[in-house]
């Protein structure tokens, strides 16, 4: 987790960086769960790092994008929810504090190994999602 002044490409392309070569150096495929915010893509890359390093990212990083509709399906949206509830429903005075307490809440949930209880099932998915799923003919 990493809070930033600003959220351009360019913050984005640096985190994926740190990601890639500092946290998971030797990781041959770094899955990222992204929005679908114009900034998340390979393109940041190419507009951040020369064109080398932006190729070598782009190839050790594969984009895995959330649907547009549906937030309440997306599990990261619930993760979001639960740090805003927990930890940021208060006045934080600046960026520095508000790093150093989402980090901290961020280290506890992985710590406790805290998961997201997950309670949308293929049934409930056939029943919101009809015209998705083709109807079971028995």
């Amino acid at each position: 987790m990493e809070v930033r002044e600003r959220r351009r490409g360019r913050e984005f392309a640096e985190f994926v960086r740190h990601l890639a070569e500092e946290v998971y150096p030797q990781a041959e495929k770094i899955r990222l769960v992204v929005d679908n915010l114009n900034i998340h893509s390979a393109a940041s890359f190419y507009e951040t790092f020369d064109a080398e390093r932006a190729r070598e990212l782009s190839r050790r990083v594969e984009f895995r994008y959330t649907p547009v509709h549906g937030s309440w399906l997306n599990m990261a949206e619930i993760e979001i929810s639960v740090l805003v509830r927990q930890c940021l429903r208060r006045r934080i005075p600046d960026s520095k504090t508000l790093g150093a307490q989402a980090q901290a809440w961020c280290e506890e949930r992985n710590r406790l190994g805290a998961s997201v209880d997950w309670r949308f099932t293929t049934d409930d998915a056939r029943t919101k999602l009809r015209r998705l799923y083709p109807p079971i003919e028995p």
